[in-house]
């Protein structure tokens, strides 16, 4: 905080007026010519309403008022001459010898400092002539009780603020990891695509030239080999610089993937992967069955077998149902399973960060979460025409 800007606190203000309050009641309260009476208020009033001025800048510079304190005390004996010790001034030092027990750890020279401050107050409590050893072991124990409250008040606040730390520090790390799954998602995608994008193109142009080819015998068909040709130069420069923009998207030394080789025609080969590793697993095709974009093929079968791999690695499934429904406008994934996950348990999270990265690429939407009565379900639903 900027010195500028430093206001005391409404505790402090709330101390300083109860002593203030309490000093005066007492001064004049006790006014009199008797023994343990005051015979002269003013001065203890006065002095009052200085320890309670200092109780306003106990936080700010707890040592310096504490000294202050014992000055002030020092002030209103040598005034009034007399042995009365007020209550105000004993209620003022246990708040500040708490406040420097709190500023600061003992094994600093500042806790060292403040340590002896609050030594030199607590001398400064036996030098009333009338102490006996009874009052002088009560003040010390009520004098210790307040080092030590300040001491643990310290160490509370000290913690406090290293679990605030790293929650904030844990907090970041998932989100980089959020952030680190999403990017890592997004490049194997970029490299799948990569590969259906280039399968397709070179079909197309090898397609085109075996046409080009059939027609170079026919002189009428000249503009058709020609256009044929520009066709051909367009498709080479496509595959060309998808090679140089995407190729290096793929693993050092990595080999292309082979197009079309994972898509929902090779469900079956996954489940009876996952069937031999213990779960019983039972396909359900709703609706008729047709062809999809290579696209949205492969990712619904990745987000199947992410799904899949949930289930056997950390939910402890004995029994996955994979349903595949295809609908006028969409295809829909669905993957339940008897396990007991709750979307809480050991995995790291980024298997669904995935999952929902593919759908998303479709405009397509992902829910998962735990059955009701047991289980936990993941659905996908892509948007087809």
């Amino acid at each position: 905080m900027m010195r500028g800007n430093w206001r005391p606190s409404r505790m402090d203000t709330l101390l300083a007026l109860a002593v203030v309050v309490a000093g005066q009641v007492e001064s004049f309260g006790r006014q009199g010519f008797e023994p343990g009476q005051i015979s002269r208020p003013v001065p203890l009033a006065v002095g009052a309403a200085a320890a309670g001025a200092l109780l306003l800048f106990r936080q700010r510079f707890p040592m310096s008022m504490l000294l202050a304190l014992v000055g002030v005390g020092i002030g209103v004996r040598e005034v009034t001459e007399a042995g009365y010790y007020a209550a105000w001034h004993f209620y003022s030092t246990l708040i500040l010898v708490h406040t420097v027990a709190s500023a600061a750890e003992l094994r600093t020279r500042r806790g060292l400092a403040g340590l002896g401050c609050v030594l030199l107050a607590y001398g400064y409590l036996q030098t009333f002539q009338h102490n006996d050893v009874a009052e002088v072991l009560i003040s010390a124990i009520f004098v210790g009780v307040a080092y030590a409250s300040g001491i643990l008040l310290r160490r509370q606040i000290d913690q406090t603020l290293r679990l605030a730390r790293q929650a904030t520090r844990l907090e970041v790390e998932r989100e980089e990891r959020a952030r680190q799954a999403v990017a890592g998602e997004r490049v194997r995608i970029a490299r799948e695509l990569h590969d259906i994008v280039s399968h397709n193109v070179s079909l197309m142009t090898l397609h085109t030239g075996g046409v080009r080819m059939m027609l170079r015998d026919d002189p009428d068909r000249e503009r058709e080999r020609t256009l044929l040709t520009g066709v051909e130069r367009a498709g080479r420069e496509a595959i060309e610089e998808l090679r140089l923009m995407l190729g290096m998207l793929r693993s050092p030394g990595g080999t292309a993937a082979e197009p079309h080789a994972t898509g929902l025609d090779r469900l079956d080969a996954l489940v009876a992967q996952i069937h031999e590793a213990g779960p019983a697993v039972e396909v359900r095709v709703e609706g008729e069955a047709r062809p999809v974009p290579p696209g949205l093929d492969l990712s619904a079968y990745r987000v199947i077998q992410e799904a899949l791999t949930n289930a056997l690695k950390h939910a402890r499934a004995t029994r996955i149902v994979v349903t595949v429904a295809y609908s006028a406008g969409a295809v829909t994934v669905e993957v339940t399973d008897d396990g007991t996950g709750d979307g809480q348990g050991g995995g790291s999270g980024q298997g669904l960060i995935g999952m929902r990265e593919r759908v998303a690429m479709h405009g397509g939407d992902l829910s998962a979460g735990p059955v009701r009565g047991g289980g936990y379900r993941v659905r996908a639903r892509f948007p087809s025409g």
